[in-house]
């Protein structure tokens, strides 16, 4: 029976919704293949709607346009079947006694439930044997009651009689032979009617108990409806975080790839610079040596009359470009960029650590219909500390104030203080009082 019942508890997991965690209900099978109950996944995205995007609560499959839902026969006939197996099972072993039922007496082998114990037999019946106490003459007269797996206990153990009556002094069950002895005198009522009267009270428990399971049930509706609010709230926010972040990274990349065009484009027209002051150079150089030539033929003219004549026809030196003026500073064109980014990533870097920090404060600081637990340590105690200020004029002649008012000291044999008077003006003339102990109150 044990193992019976634990298979039928792991098929009811099998086929239990994830949302309500109960056996399916009308199961509908969505497009990523997990089965849900068809008002429970309704609710699930008639919540997520608002966004315009239908996921599954399992594994977040998500969809644009809302899958049209319709009821999987197949899977209704066997949570159907599973219902049904597990009805009969337990209908079948209904009948028969249980290590908390009462069971007959008369029964042999695997006895049954007692319906009713006889408190002249002293034993309980099972439906089938209590028939002889409806048909036999002698056996109707005998008194019936509700199964009880301690008959003994209703026999007076002085007198062997049932007890019917209720002593209100002693406040016990009794015979009618104990109201002549032990209970002479005590006010007793009948059994009958003491219950009537605990009846009476229980009743009024019962609507108490009843009202506050009213209550309660509202209560655990509410939390349902909790439940399921922050799992819609907790996707959307995952949700909305990935679509922020992936921005913030696209945003990164976009301003990634810019600083670097701007640096090839930076590059470029400083590359295309430094060649064209290379070819001035060069061209120069050029020039330079073909002067340098005509004047290595004019030097080695030997004739005097000759030279100076050749000497006008020497054309003059162009403006030199002045290569001191060329300042190199080899792999340090690009060094601020870099020291740029360095900082950016650095600011990043912190504004992130602060952010994490104030993401995981918000997640843990949600609010739910959950009161707050008590505080344990001596800052969660301090967060609802208050600063306070007493009044000097009412303070005790053994009370001694602060001059802020903030703190207040008890002393014995305080002589010549005035009520209020401040602490700072007592202990300017403190040798002359006599102080007892002395003890910080506040």
């Amino acid at each position: 029976l044990l193992h019976q019942q634990n298979d039928y508890q792991m098929d009811s997991v099998k086929f239990s919704c994830s949302i309500c965690l109960d056996l399916l209900k009308d199961p509908v099978t969505i497009p990523c293949g997990h089965s849900y109950c068809m008002n429970c996944i309704k609710d699930f995205w008639d919540g997520e709607g608002q966004r315009g995007i239908y996921s599954c609560p399992q594994c977040r499959q998500t969809s644009k346009l809302r899958p049209v839902l319709g009821k999987n026969i197949m899977l209704a006939e066997l949570v159907e079947d599973l219902k049904k197996n597990g009805l009969q099972s337990a209908a079948a072993d209904h009948c028969y006694a249980g290590p908390e039922d009462v069971a007959c007496d008369v029964c042999t082998g695997r006895k049954r439930k007692a319906v009713k114990s006889c408190l002249v037999c002293m034993a309980s019946y099972c439906e089938n044997h209590l028939q002889d106490h409806f048909k036999v003459p002698v056996l109707k007269k005998h008194k019936l009651v509700d199964p009880s797996r301690k008959l003994e206990e209703i026999i007076c153990s002085r007198h062997d009689e049932v007890m019917k009556i209720f002593c209100r002094t002693d406040q016990q069950c009794i015979c009618y032979l104990c109201t002549m002895n032990q209970h002479k005198g005590h006010e007793t009522v009948p059994a009958a009617a003491e219950r009537t009267e605990k009846q009476k009270e229980l009743q009024g428990i019962r609507q108490q108990i009843q009202r506050r399971i009213q209550d309660q049930e509202k209560d655990v509706k509410l939390l349902q409806q909790e439940v399921k609010t922050i799992f819609v709230s907790g996707y959307k926010a995952v949700d909305d975080s990935e679509k922020i972040f992936t921005d913030l990274i696209r945003l990164i990349q976009k301003r990634s790839f810019d600083v670097k065009q701007q640096i090839r484009s930076q590059q470029k027209t400083k590359v295309s610079r430094v060649k064209e002051l290379q070819k001035k150079l060069e061209q120069e150089i050029t020039e330079l040596k073909r002067k340098d030539a005509e004047l290595e033929k004019l030097l080695i003219i030997e004739d005097h009359t000759q030279f100076l004549q050749n000497y006008p026809s020497l054309s003059a030196l162009s403006e030199s470009t002045h290569s001191s003026s060329i300042n190199i500073r080899p792999l340090r064109y690009f060094e601020d960029v870099t020291a740029a980014v360095v900082g950016l990533k650095e600011k990043l870097q912190n504004i992130l650590r602060d952010m994490r920090t104030d993401i995981s404060l918000a997640i843990t600081e949600v609010n739910v219909l959950l009161s707050e637990p008590e505080p344990k340590t001596r800052a969660g105690f301090l967060k609802y500390s208050q600063e306070i200020t007493l009044d000097p004029n009412t303070t005790s002649t053994q009370l001694l104030l602060s001059e802020e008012c903030r703190k207040v000291t008890f002393k014995k044999n305080v002589k010549n203080r005035k009520k209020g008077t401040p602490l700072k003006k007592v202990t300017q003339s403190s040798q002359k009082y006599n102080y007892g102990k002395e003890r910080t109150l506040i």
